[in-house]
């Protein structure tokens, strides 16, 4: 991932938890979810002069990335913790 998508990404989920943070995200419809997101997004399509659909595909891709190297480095944490073979610690 590059700064620009670290920074994008931070600039993105900063904005989501002052407007979002108060619902409970498993809760309420990712549609719902998105629209509180949209006036950043919007903001950001206009810097980087993009539309709106790619922001939110550039965010989702760059979310997904941020997820996958997250449980990666979850996993390696977790890794000793299993050594033993005695009572393994089972992560999805």
């Amino acid at each position: 991932m590059t700064e620009e998508h670290r920074n994008l990404l931070k600039r993105i989920n900063d904005y989501g938890e002052k407007v979002m943070g108060d619902i409970d995200p498993q809760k309420v419809p990712v549609s719902v979810q998105l629209d509180r997101l949209r006036p950043v997004f919007l903001e950001i399509a206009e810097e980087k002069g993009m539309s709106l659909e790619e922001v939110f595909i550039l965010y989702m891709d760059i979310q997904s990335e941020a997820s996958c190297a997250s449980d990666a480095k979850l996993r390696e944490d977790l890794k000793d913790l299993n050594s033993d073979g005695d009572m393994p610690l089972l992560y999805r």
